[in-house]
């Protein structure tokens, strides 16, 4: 795996991608010949260890749409910091219409989010945790509200290396 900016992924062989499809939608076109039917398919990859993409396909069929998703959420990674299997602290991020809100859990607690938030934070490997939406529930821009508010997270780490303090002084064995 190799670093790309900040925290953007390039795909590797040894990545291992797990893809969820977060939505299907039919489009219905009427022409002179009668109805034509096109799908679009919203996915996210992730490998569960804090590596998340997200991709749109689009095609005449169901799975061709999904296979164009995947492919495009492969080139769309972004590196997200967990903690014990939740996030670093609370987080609240807006895209479009929807708003999300994350908050870190105790272990145990499980993904308390619905849908394509879900998605989301399963994929990147995040077990514990409470998250909410408000306003809209549109699948598109609740996965790239989901994935805005992960990649604005930061770890103890990053902040320790922002302020200038030195790593080792901070995290000593």
């Amino acid at each position: 795996m190799i670093m790309a900016g900040i925290n953007k992924v390039k795909v590797t062989n040894d990545l291992e991608l797990k893809d969820r499809l977060v939505a299907i939608n039919r489009v219905t076109k009427v022409t002179k010949g009668g109805r034509t039917f096109s799908f679009s398919a919203i996915v996210v990859v992730g490998n569960e260890e804090g590596v998340i993409g997200w991709g749109l396909g689009k095609a005449g069929e169901v799975t061709a749409a999904i296979a164009k998703g995947v492919e495009a959420a492969k080139k769309n990674l972004t590196k997200v910091p967990l903690l014990k299997g939740t996030v670093p602290h609370e987080q609240v991020a807006k895209f479009g219409g929807a708003e999300v809100f994350i908050k870190p859990a105790s272990h145990g607690t499980g993904v308390v989010a619905g849908g394509a938030m879900r998605a989301v934070l399963e994929s990147v490997g995040i077990t514990d945790v409470l998250a909410k939406s408000k306003g809209s529930s549109n699948p598109h821009n609740l996965v790239k509200a989901t994935i805005l508010a992960l990649s604005e997270m930061r770890d103890a780490r990053m902040v320790a290396q922002n302020r200038g303090i030195s790593v080792e002084k901070v995290f000593r064995g």
